[in-house]
């Protein structure tokens, strides 16, 4: 097995970012944090457009979004995340009323993402660790404006993004004879009509219990497998 230093990187290039935004955050005028949250927002919106727009099958899209709705709510995963962000904010005392909204907030932009899938594969089957970098490089630029409105939680958030990613790196050769490209195409596409989730509640637009709609991204996989 091969460790998960791309992703360990990750988790210290996110921890870097949040420490700079929060450092930055009170030093900051509203109007300017207003103004990059803003900025940032918009990026987000067409980063999720682009990977969505990857899709060769819009039902599959369409299902796959349904499905994991359904199931994410049966579930409640996004109960269950914001009930790990509360534990941790009661462990570390904090004050910080948008600890929880910067925790999941965070872990689900960090997570969703194509880069996210893909480095961990890169980095197991071909020893090649370049986009877990480029991805570490983003996060860190990402965390900084988070961090600066959100506070710790979008620190915290580095835990889960390790642990997901690393757990794809470990168990990649497993994985990927099961993953052919028009089922990653299908993933990231419904990957990215989540980001495009995350990029509406950074604008204040609406905000959508995204960690529900986690299941997804395996009923795109399962339904590109059967039907394409």
């Amino acid at each position: 097995m091969v460790f998960p230093t791309g992703s360990l990187v990750n988790l210290i290039a996110i921890v870097l970012g949040s420490c700079a935004g929060m450092l930055l955050g009170n030093r900051l005028p509203e109007r300017v944090r207003y103004i990059v949250f803003c900025g940032l927002g918009l990026a987000t919106l067409v980063i999720g457009m682009q990977m969505a727009l990857k899709t060769q099958n819009p039902l599959i899209l369409v299902f796959s979004i349904l499905l994991g709705g359904i199931t994410g709510e049966l579930l409640q995963i996004e109960r269950g995340l914001n009930s790990l962000g509360e534990r941790l904010k009661k462990r570390l005392k904090s004050n910080n009323l948008r600890f929880v909204d910067g925790f999941v907030s965070a872990t689900l932009l960090f997570v969703i993402g194509s880069m996210a899938i893909l480095g961990p594969f890169d980095e197991a089957l071909r020893g090649d660790r370049t986009l877990l970098y480029t991805k570490s490089i983003l996060d860190c630029f990402a965390s900084v404006p988070l961090a600066a409105s959100f506070g710790s939680g979008v620190l915290f958030s580095a835990v889960p993004v390790f642990l997901y990613q690393g757990a794809l790196t470990l168990f990649a050769g497993v994985l990927q004879p099961m993953l052919t490209p028009a089922m990653m195409n299908e993933i990231i596409a419904t990957g990215g009509l989540m980001i495009l989730g995350i990029a509406l509640g950074l604008l204040d637009v609406k905000r959508i219990p995204l960690s529900n709609l986690l299941p997804s991204l395996v009923y795109a996989g399962v339904l590109s497998y059967f039907f394409m």
